[in-house]
């Protein structure tokens, strides 16, 4: 039986159990269980990571923990009662885990390996704490060090600050708001900016000396030296080294390296250097040779000199070699380092070219203790410290110093007798009174232990040596008297004996008689005759004798006039021994009881450090006097009191307060001095308003605290000896002195006298004296004596006035006193505080002490404190304090930030403490409390500015930047008591504001401020790890569904009002419903059908909740919004979540259903899109992915939501994608979608994207020039071309010349990379994307891609897998079936196709180059082939042409390629079998064409090798030898074949014919390959010339046909000639000459982005010219002949007024409907028109090749003039020149020089252009623009009949909707006398567009003839329509074209959709 436990609630997983028995849970080691239920060795219950999992698992597995239980029962939780720190280690390490793994997936190795390191440190640590052996200190260093690993952890992982207090984590619900504020804003100013330092140490280590002239030991010595003073800083640093250079004693670090301390931050200048003086041990000269004597002298070496300030940026880890200069003149020595420094070149040198010090120097920073902490090996391996000369800047009590510096500074010598100079050696010894040396006593520097005695250094023949040598003697206070210091001179000889004569000296005592120590500074001591050692024993008898020559009597001249002295300079630094006389006299007061006045008065003048150092025994010797003599010297004492507390307020002496605050409490005695203090102190404050000096007055006040202390402590001592006698008198007394205080600070400025200084002294030294008075009055008496001061302050003052800020910080000190602590005293000094501190809040003064009161008045309130006391204190702040406390933040919000960096901080630390204040009062705020607060407002206006105001605030506290990022606890704590608040205050917002009271801006604020609170970041649970969420749903719940379900209500009680928020709210609520919480979309989503609704109701429809839903949606998931389910929210008719049914449901209910329907389908459908886009904007995507979304969004937004500005934004977003692909081409074209909105206009454009205001005529002149640059850069320089010409056009209007021949230029530059550069042929893949795993855009749709330059097929399969690599590729090319469609998979299937170009006129026409044709074969293609050949019926093994059928698969696009992608989706797709004769057709073809280009280029000298033409040959010759063409004639010049195929007699003909061609091509390929064919391939040769004459006779061919000897071969390429590229006369039957014009091959194509541009094809008349293409080595190009494009769309009709002018027989094909010979009709001139039968349709079998007339013997051309097999027109010749006379032309302009034709289609719906004359305009000529627009649906003739649209002028954005085109303006020219009978009516137009003023189209083609209304595709891209592009003219023409669309539509087009009049 089951029974739930009572104690085992909690524990932890020891081994992993499977959960394999019934209801068993599986557990991992580690986890933590729930236990509810125990029952015979099993438990049942959940792990705590997963809740909703339960079941059982045995009791054995699990050991049980301490835990408390919260909520028993059902819904109970359990927390371990283990350390805190303990859990939060747990749990931290449990988050770190995953992360940690997901940085190796990430590879951050550097981080994922230092995490790993730290939490193996804490787990160890952890295992110490569990333990618990560890001692209290111990314990608190490893918590320390936990939590220090545990920030360090979370702040590297961007996980949330832990605020803590003691290592352990706080409840943010047990403490004050306040309180959590500080702790987090301390816990992040810690992390974010370290405390400066102000002390700082500098540590040495002496690695070595290098020099090449060693070999004697060496003493070095370092100090701190500062130049600008010129004197050291320090004591010296002492090393010895040996003869090598290195440390004498290396086992002793100590004595290597040293630690200068003390340095402040005044030390670290440019002028403060760190000194090294090297000494040598050794002969008097260095270069002596070595003799018999054995004595050694110290001499100089060399100097070494570095900056401190240099040490600061250096590398401390790297090591100093300092440069050791020597002097020139020994003499200079002692300022050797001076001249170093100062750089006086002349006064030394370098010791040696490689003498050098290496060293360690590396600047600490932090007091010696932390030192010692954080650089603890230093310190345990043993570090000398060298201290600053004289004290630090802060003396600390305790401190024991006794050291006295002496400096031997220099001395005169006579000769003595000699010839030179002496050589003066100096000793210096230390004795007691007894005359006794004082052993090691003598201190060279740290690093050596003391000496004994101490040598100088010996300068050479130096009877005034100098030698600046400091020596320190730290003689104990209790030797110092009667101890002296002699020094002894002694001549040291250089002579073989070598000994020091002893000649004198000089001695000095340490102390006077009088007890002052020697004093500070030089003392020029007298040298005394002295030759024998022995005289000096007795100290007793030299003694006696003058030392000084300042000491000695005015008589003794002898003396004084003596030359031989010696200077020194001493230097005291103690804490016990002082050098004042002064001092010493007040001490010794009771000696001398006479002097006391004069002492009192002196001690003002006393050093304070003196005083310090005697601080007790000065304390002492002032009472003892008082108590005394209280009526002679109170006032003096008192004074003298004054000034000894008041220095200890200097920075320098601080420390020592402590010092006197413990003579207060244990030394003082002075149990009746109270009486005096009082009395004096009152006397001072009763004439301050008299004085009129009030600098004395106020040092007096200044020391009011320790006044006081002195006041109280001897209060207590007196009634502590007498019982507490005369306690009333004592009151007495302090009541009249605070009413003294009172009377003082209630007086104002009056006259000359500033007294309000005076007041602030006394109010900033006042608050100290609660604590005091709390010792003797009760808490009630103290709070009524600061009440009552304080309240005597006067109220008005000025702003400026110096008083207010003293108030202020008097009223801080007050609320943090303990007297304030207590509430009985609380409820007294509330009201004064909350009254100034409201002041000075709402006159925004101080307000960082504003703040920092509030926060400690607030930090004392207990959040579930209940008493009555408590809630009538939040009573009264709410009241004073809670409107201005809103406004303070208003104000500081809405400032202007700051220019300063450093000010900002400060800022945001005032708004954050204010936050926390407010967020702090409104915790406290209960319902009773918010009644009283509504119920204040005596009006609504006042409550709606509060509202207004609060509303306000709180979207202020939700900004991202009001809190720091990792503040997560904080901001959940402040959005807790923000929907608390809100609650209440809805309630009085329907109470107040509803029905005829309706106030639109305070429900706006509040459905703002509502909407902004659910969308924050911080609020968004589905980002956090399942162990967050689960504690903050456990603590706060979903605020989220809370605010959202309050939107709701206040919605629903709106009524009427709502239509006041539509569309306003829709974007808001919109963004409410994308935050992906079910609960919260399920109440928000029923809104928008109330929306709706009421906007049917108001005005019939709901287009503006249409309008606001689409833009907001676009907006708000590109940011990362919405998901599948949103769009499921929308479209589902299931019900959702709960009782509400879902709002396409909702919406069918309703009567305009229809048009809710439309708009939920079209919102589903854009969801779609934007999900898809969302997803492959992610980092890491492919560029393929996004640049195929953002077409789909860009054809969306322009068919479907005919939205400009987006679809202009997508533009842009897809020519980005494209240069960063380095996508030129398709950026251009992309770029040419907003290019063709523009209109050459003067129109102003408003600012947009990137760029400036300016006019339209500029933008696209920008426009183009990018294009233009972009075509460059992708190779694609024929569309450059033109539009370089359709600018250049506007320059030439506008006179421009200067950038008019830049474009010129820039074009001729084109057409040089054109005939230069080498373009690669790109391949093309079809590729099928099948399942639904694909998205949206992509899903079960067929793609055919334009390949990268080198890619094949196996490395585009790659690239597609690799941008898929979850796809599965498909083995074959067949159709998939539907399971493939419905599969949750992803298939791709991959195969390459073959163009089918449209510009077979260039192609096929003779001598064009090959890389003019390669651009031609790629470019503008709509159409690709795929064949696959299979066999039908049974398969003849002799020969299987028979049954070799090919099933011909041709793909449209619904675009060209290239485009604005580089793949286009599949529109239709037609699938044909071609019949095994058809095929061999087909395949001679090809072999003949590809023969023909071979045997062309040969004989044009293009080919550089002939070994291709053999190939190719060989192939043909061979293969035909080898049964080739035999088999066709097996297969289909056999009787049977013929009998049951009647229909194919003509195909049957047809390959008889070619048959006959390709031998006939290949007699004359051999005829030219004998000329080429190299000597060493003669003999293949042969054998090809012999194996032709089989074949010949194999095939039964003796002679061949007159039409194919008529001419002996036809080349595509023409005949040889000498110029490649001239035109060739062309003889024609006639016999008549004519010039065939050779037109350009560039034409614009107009349908690259929407539509196929096709070059017509021109027609040939020669059997040479078959359709199709040349097929190299190792592929054919299979050519279909198939209806060209247009380069218009096929709504773009062909002008009515521009007709042809040939014969009608030739104007229509009997190949094409009826509905399209018109537009044929319209397309061919009659030179460009080619015969039906020389374009045989393969589908038309009546169709026949003609022959050419005989007698032609150059290579034929296509005569256009041939418009039937029987017919030819002789044209007239072109003979316009420049030099033609205007009257040629009856009246007109003369044309421009012509061009040659162009058509572009292939043979079977070949048309042209027809040319039309009009005269140049005079004004700015409005240049056709290249393309149709794609944004158009229909053309029209003129602009100013096309309807416009709903918009207005200032929209900023032309319609999408406007035809760009409107009209052309120019056609291709021809000779004048095929001007057309109608080319007048060109002039017509032209007059009317002028009187429109409208701009020209952007297109080539003519719109002339009015609109046909055809729908257009669901997307945006537009069919090819079959047309002609024409070169584009030169300028000042008026191009014309007549299109018509002649591409069959086979689906439905949408309506046009108008233009509306829009700038950008």
């Amino acid at each position: 039986m089951w029974i739930p436990t009572e104690h085992e609630k909690y524990g932890v997983v020891l081994a992993s159990f499977r959960g394999m028995v019934q209801h068993g849970l599986p557990l991992e080691i580690g986890d933590t269980v729930q236990i509810l239920e125990k029952c015979e060795g099993w438990y049942r219950g959940f792990v705590l990571k997963n809740p909703n999992a339960k079941g059982i698992f045995p009791c054995s597995y699990i050991h049980l923990k301490n835990a408390n239980i919260k909520n028993k029962g059902q819904f109970e939780t359990v927390v371990p009662t283990e350390d805190s720190v303990i859990t939060e280690m747990t749990s931290t390490l449990r988050d770190w885990g995953a992360m940690w793994k997901q940085l190796f997936v990430k590879n951050e190795g550097d981080l994922f390996h230092r995490l790993w390191h730290v939490m193996n440190e804490i787990l160890d640590l952890r295992r110490q704490v569990l333990v618990g052996h560890l001692t209290h200190d111990r314990m608190r260093d490893v918590k320390q060090h936990i939590t220090a690993r545990l920030d360090w952890g979370n702040e590297q992982l961007g996980l949330d600050l832990v605020p803590r207090r003691e290592f352990s984590m706080v409840d943010p619900d047990e403490i004050s708001v306040t309180e959590l504020y500080r702790l987090m804003e301390n816990r992040h100013r810690k992390k974010e900016t370290p405390t400066p330092v102000s002390t700082h140490h500098l540590f040495v280590h002496l690695k070595s000396l290098m020099s090449s002239n060693l070999g004697e030991e060496l003493e070095v010595f370092f100090f701190i030296y500062d130049s600008r003073e010129n004197k050291p800083l320090s004591e010296r640093f002492f090393v010895k080294l040996n003869k090598n250079g290195l440390p004498k004693f290396p086992e002793k670090t100590e004595r290597q390296c040293t630690l200068f301390v003390d340095l402040g931050s005044g030390d670290l200048r440019k002028d403060v250097y760190i000194v090294v003086h090297i000494i040598r041990i050794g002969r008097m000269g260095a270069g002596e040779k070595k003799n018999t004597c054995n004595v050694q002298y110290r001499r100089p070496f060399g100097c070494a000199v570095a900056s401190i300030a240099d040490l600061l940026t250096a590398d401390s880890k790297d090591d100093h070699l300092l440069k050791v200069y020597a002097c020139n003149t020994e003499s200079d020595w002692s300022q050797i380092h001076e001249n170093i420094i100062k750089k006086v070149n002349s006064r030394y040198n370098l010791s040696g070219s490689n003498t050098g010090l290496a060293v360690a120097l590396q600047l600490l920073h932090g007091d010696i203790e932390q030192l010692r902490r954080e650089y603890m090996v230093l310190f345990t391996r043993g570090v000398s410290i060298t201290k600053k000369l004289g004290f630090s800047d802060v003396i600390m009590p305790g401190e024991m110093r006794n050291d006295l510096y002496i400096t031997l500074e220099k001395g005169e010598f006579e000769k003595g007798g000699k010839s030179v100079a002496r050589n003066v050696e100096v000793t210096i010894y230390a004795l007691d009174a007894d005359g006794q040396i004082l052993k090691g006593f003598v201190a060279v520097g740290s690093g050596e232990p003391g000496g004994d005695e101490y040598h100088t250094f010996v300068l050479y023949h130096n009877n005034s040596p100098r030698w600046a040598e400091l020596i320190k003697l730290p003689i104990p206070v209790d030797m110092f008297r009667g101890s002296h210091v002699r020094f002894e001179f002694r001549h040291c000889s250089t002579k073989d004996k070598g000994e020091k004569k002893l000649f004198g000296f000089s001695f000095v005592p340490l102390m006077q008689e009088d007890g002052r120590t020697l004093p500070d500074g030089t003392h020029e001591l007298i040298v005394h005759k002295c030759e024998e050692n022995a005289n000096l024993q007795d100290c007793a008898r030299y003694l006696k004798l003058p030392f000084s020559k300042s000491n000695l009597p005015g008589n003794n001249q002898t003396m004084k006039g003596t030359k031989e002295s010696l200077w020194i300079t001493s230097f005291l630094c103690s804490t016990k021994l002082t050098q004042n006389g002064d001092m010493l006299d007040l001490l010794k007061w009771r000696a001398h009881p006479e002097r006391i006045n004069d002492s009192l008065s002196k001690l003002k003048e006393i050093d304070g450090s003196e005083i310090v150092k005697f601080l007790q025994d000065t304390l002492d010797t002032l009472f003892g006097i008082l108590d005394e003599s209280s009526q002679r010297y109170a006032l003096k004492v008192f004074d003298c009191l004054v000034h000894i507390i008041n220095l200890l307020q200097d920075s320098k002496f601080q420390h020592f307060k402590p010092v006197m605050d413990t003579y207060i409490e244990s030394h003082f005695a002075g149990a009746l001095s109270y009486r005096d203090l009082i009395k004096v102190l009152k006397w001072y404050v009763d004439r301050i308003i008299e004085a009129d000096r009030q600098e004395h007055i106020q040092q007096v006040l200044k020391a009011t605290e320790y006044i006081f202390k002195y006041i109280i402590q001897s209060r207590r001592l007196f009634a502590l000896a007498t019982g507490g006698q005369n306690e009333e008198e004592f009151r007495c007394c302090m009541h009249e002195l605070f009413m003294s205080l009172r009377f003082f600070l209630s007086q104002e400025n009056k006259g000359s006298r500033p007294i309000t200084q005076t007041q602030a002294m006394f109010l900033q030294s006042f608050p100290a004296v609660y604590g005091e008075l709390l010792k003797l009055f009760t808490v009630r008496e103290v709070a009524t004596f600061v009440r009552e001061t304080l309240g005597s302050l006067p109220t008005l003052s000025q702003a400026d006035c110096p008083l207010e800020a003293v108030k202020l910080h008097c009223i801080a000190q007050t609320v943090e006193s303990q007297l304030y602590t207590n509430p009985e005293s609380r409820c007294i000094l509330l009201p004064v505080v909350l009254r100034l501190l409201q002041a000075h809040m709402q006159e925004q003064r101080d307000l960082v002490m504003c703040a920092h009161i509030l926060t400690c008045m607030l930090s004392l309130l207990k959040k579930d404190d209940t008493e009555p006391a408590v809630s009538k204190e939040v009573d009264l702040i709410v009241e004073s304090v809670l409107g201005v406390l809103l406004r303070t933040i208003l104000e500081i919000a809405n400032r202007p930030q700051p220019a300063g960096p450093t000010l900002r901080p400060q800022v945001q630390d005032v708004t954050g403490e204010f936050v926390s204040c407010l967020l702090a009062l409104l915790r406290h705020m209960k319902d009773r409390h918010y009644q009283q607060l509504l119920q204040s407002f005596t009006s609504k206006d006042e409550l709606r500015d509060f509202l207004l105001h609060i509303f306000t605030v709180f979207r202020i506290l939700i900004r991202p930047e009001m809190f720091p990022k990792d503040w997560t606890i904080m901001r959940l704590v402040t959005n807790n008591i923000i929907i608390t608040t809100v609650l209440y205050l809805s309630d009085a917002l329907r109470k107040n504001f509803l029905s005829d009271k309706f106030d639109y801006k305070v429900w706006d604020s509040y459905f703002c401020l509502s909407v902004i609170f659910i969308n924050q970041p911080c609020l968004q649970l589905e980002t956090f790890s399942a162990s967050k969420r689960k504690k903050i749903l456990e603590k706060y719940g979903d605020m989220r569904v809370m605010m959202g379900c309050e939107i709701f209500s206040m919605w629903q009680n709106l009524g009427e009002h709502k239509l006041n928020f539509i569309p306003a709210m829709i974007g808001p609520f919109l963004e409410v419903t994308l935050v992906p919480q079910p609960d919260l979309r399920n109440v928000m989503i029923p809104i928008f059908h109330d929306m709706m609704d009421w906007e049917q109701r108001r005005s019939g429809n709901f287009k503006q909740v249409e309008a606001k839903l689409i833009d907001k949606l676009d907006s708000l998931m590109s940011e990362g919004k919405g998901d599948e389910t949103y769009r499921e929210l929308f479209n589902s008719i299931i019900p959702l979540f709960g009782p509400y049914p879902s709002l396409l449901k909702k919406i069918e209910r309703e009567t305009w259903r229809e048009s809710g329907i439309s708009l939920i389908a079209t919102v589903t459908r854009l969801m779609e899109r934007l999900l898809d886009y969302r997803d492959c904007m992610k980092l890491g995507e492919v560029d393929g992915k996004k640049i195929g979304c953002t077409v789909s969004m860009l054809n969306f937004y322009k068919t479907e939501l005919n939205k400009e500005e987006m679809y202009i934004r997508y533009i842009h977003k897809l020519y980005d994608l494209h240069l960063k692909a380095q996508n030129y081409t398709e950026a251009s074209y992309t770029l040419l979608l907003y290019d063709e909105l523009l209109e050459w206009s003067e129109r102003p454009l408003r600012e947009f994207l990137s760029y400036p205001m300016q006019s339209e005529w500029q933008r696209k002149e920008y426009l183009h020039l990018t294009i233009i640059q972009n075509f460059d850069r992708g190779k694609c320089w024929e569309n450059g071309i033109i539009l370089c010409r359709e600018l250049a056009d506007q320059y030439e209007s506008y006179y421009d010349y200067r950038n008019l021949s830049k474009m010129r230029m820039m074009e001729a530059s084109f057409y040089d990379k054109i005939m230069d550069q080498q373009r690669l042929e790109p391949e093309f893949f079809r590729v099928g994307f099948y399942g639904k795993k694909f998205p949206f855009f992509l899903r079960n749709k067929e793609f055919v891609c334009r390949g990268h330059d080198y890619e094949r097929l196996e490395a585009f399969q790659q690239r597609m897998l690799n941008e898929f690599p979850h796809a599965i590729a498909m083995q074959h090319a067949n159709l998939p079936d539907q399971t493939i469609y419905q599969a949750e998979a992803q298939y791709l299937q991959i195969y390459a196709v073959a163009p089918i170009p449209d510009s077979q006129d260039v192609l096929q026409r003779d001598g064009v180059p090959d890389n003019i044709k390669s651009f031609y074969k790629v470019n503008h293609i709509w159409r690709f082939r795929y064949d696959r050949p299979f066999h039908k019926g049974t398969k003849d093994k002799e020969n299987e042409f028979k049954s070799l059928w090919v099933e011909r698969t041709t793909l449209t696009l619904v675009q060209s390629l290239p485009g604005i992608s580089r793949w286009f989706e599949v529109e239709r797709r037609e699938l044909v079998e071609v019949s095994p004769l058809e095929n061999a057709i087909e395949v001679i073809e090809n072999k003949n064409l590809q023969l023909r280009t071979l045997i062309t280029q040969c004989q044009t000298g293009q080919m550089q090798n002939i070994n291709p033409l053999t190939m190719c040959l060989n192939g043909v010759i061979d293969a035909a030898v080898n049964g080739g063409l035999a088999r066709y004639q097996e297969a289909f010049f056999v009787k049977d074949y013929i009998m049951n195929h009647p229909e194919d007699g003509d195909k049957i003909g047809r390959l008889r014919e070619l048959m006959f061609e390709q031998a006939h091509i290949l007699e004359f390929g051999l005829t030219v390959h004998e000329k080429f064919v190299p000597q060493d391939m003669r003999p293949l040769h042969k054998k090809l010339v012999d194996q032709f004459h089989l074949m010949k006779s194999s095939l039964g061919i003796q002679e061949f046909p007159a039409y194919v000897r008529a001419s002996p071969i036809h080349f595509t390429n023409g005949s040889p000639r000498a110029g490649r590229n001239s035109a060739p006369n062309i003889m024609i039957p006639e016999g008549g000459a004519r010039v065939v014009s050779r037109r350009s091959p560039l034409s614009y194509p107009a349908v690259n982005r929407y539509s196929s541009s096709s070059l017509s094809s021109q027609a040939s008349n020669e059997v040479s010219n078959i359709t199709g293409q040349s097929e190299s080595s190792d592929e054919v190009f299979n050519m279909q002949p198939s209806p060209s494009t247009s380069s218009l769309s096929s709504n773009h009709s062909a002008s009515p007024n521009v007709t042809s002018s040939a014969p009608s027989s030739a104007r229509g094909s009997p190949q094409l409907p009826d509905k399209h010979k018109h537009s044929r009709e319209n397309c061919l001139s009659p030179r460009e028109r080619p015969c039906s039968a020389i374009y045989p349709n393969p589908q038309d079998p009546a169709q026949r090749p003609v022959p050419h007339p005989a007698g032609d013997a150059s290579l034929p051309r296509s005569n256009p003039n041939i418009s039937t097999p029987d017919k030819v027109v002789k044209p007239a010749p072109s003979s316009w020149s420049l030099d033609t006379p205007l009257s040629d032309f009856n009246g007109k302009c003369p044309p421009v020089p012509p061009r040659p034709p162009y058509s572009g289609s292939p043979a079977k719906t070949t048309r042209s252009q027809s040319p039309v004359m009009t005269s140049r305009s005079p004004q700015k000529t409005p240049v056709p623009p290249f393309t149709p627009s794609p944004t158009e649906c229909q053309s029209t003739g003129l602009v100013s009949n096309s309807p416009v649209l709903s918009g207005s002028y200032s929209s900023g954005i032309s319609s999408l909707s406007r035809c760009s085109v409107s009209e052309a303006s120019g056609t291709e020219n021809t000779p004048a006398d095929h001007a057309l009978p109608n080319s007048t009516s060109s002039g017509s137009d032209e007059l009317i567009r002028r009187e429109n003023k409208t701009p020209p189209p952007y297109s080539i083609h003519e719109r002339n003839n009015p609109r046909r209304q055809v729908p257009l595709p669901p997307s945006l891209s537009i069919p090819p329509s079959i047309n002609a592009p024409p070169v584009p003219p030169k300028p000042h023409q008026i191009r014309r074209q007549n299109t018509e669309p002649h591409r069959p539509d086979q689906f439905p087009r949408p309506r046009p959709i108008p233009r509306k009049v829009s700038q950008l």
